[in-house]
C-alpha cells in the first residue's frame, strides 16, 4: 500500500486535483462531463462543496495529489435532504493501493452527518 495522508481540500489543490480528474473525462464516460474544467472552476467547485459538505484529499509525501472525495446532495427535492451522493476519483497509476478508502478516514462520516436532516 502506498504511503499518503488525508486532509481537508483547499482551493489551492484545483489544480492537482484536476491532475486527477482530467484522465477520467478524457477517457471514460463516468464524469459526464465532455471537456475537462479549468482550475478556476474547480475552485469555485471545491470553494462551494466545503460551504456544507466535506472535501478531503490524499497526498503522498511531497504533496502530490493520489486522490480525492466529497460529497453533495443526493438530489434536489426536499425528501432526498437527509442522504448524500459520495464521489471518489484515484490517480490512474495509483488505483489498487488502497488510496480509494480514503472516505474511510474517522473525519468523513461526521462532516457527512452533520448536514443530514431527518423529515
Amino acid at each position: 500500500m502506498n504511503s499518503y495522508t488525508i486532509r481537508v481540500a483547499r482551493k489551492e489543490d484545483a489544480e492537482g486535483i484536476l491532475g486527477v480528474y482530467a484522465y477520467y473525462v478524457e477517457n471514460t464516460a463516468i464524469s459526464f462531463e465532455w471537456e475537462v474544467p479549468s482550475v478556476e472552476e474547480f475552485q469555485r467547485r471545491i470553494q462551494n462543496t466545503l460551504v456544507k459538505y466535506p472535501y478531503y484529499v490524499a497526498e503522498d509525501e511531497n504533496g502530490n495529489i493520489l486522490g480525492y472525495c466529497y460529497a453533495g446532495p443526493f438530489k434536489g427535492r426536499a425528501a432526498y435532504d437527509w442522504g448524500v451522493e459520495t464521489t471518489i476519483y484515484v490517480r490512474r497509476e495509483h488505483r489498487g493501493g488502497g488510496v480509494g478508502r480514503i472516505a474511510e478516514n474517522p473525519g468523513w462520516e461526521d462532516a457527512c452527518m452533520k448536514n443530514w436532516r431527518m423529515p
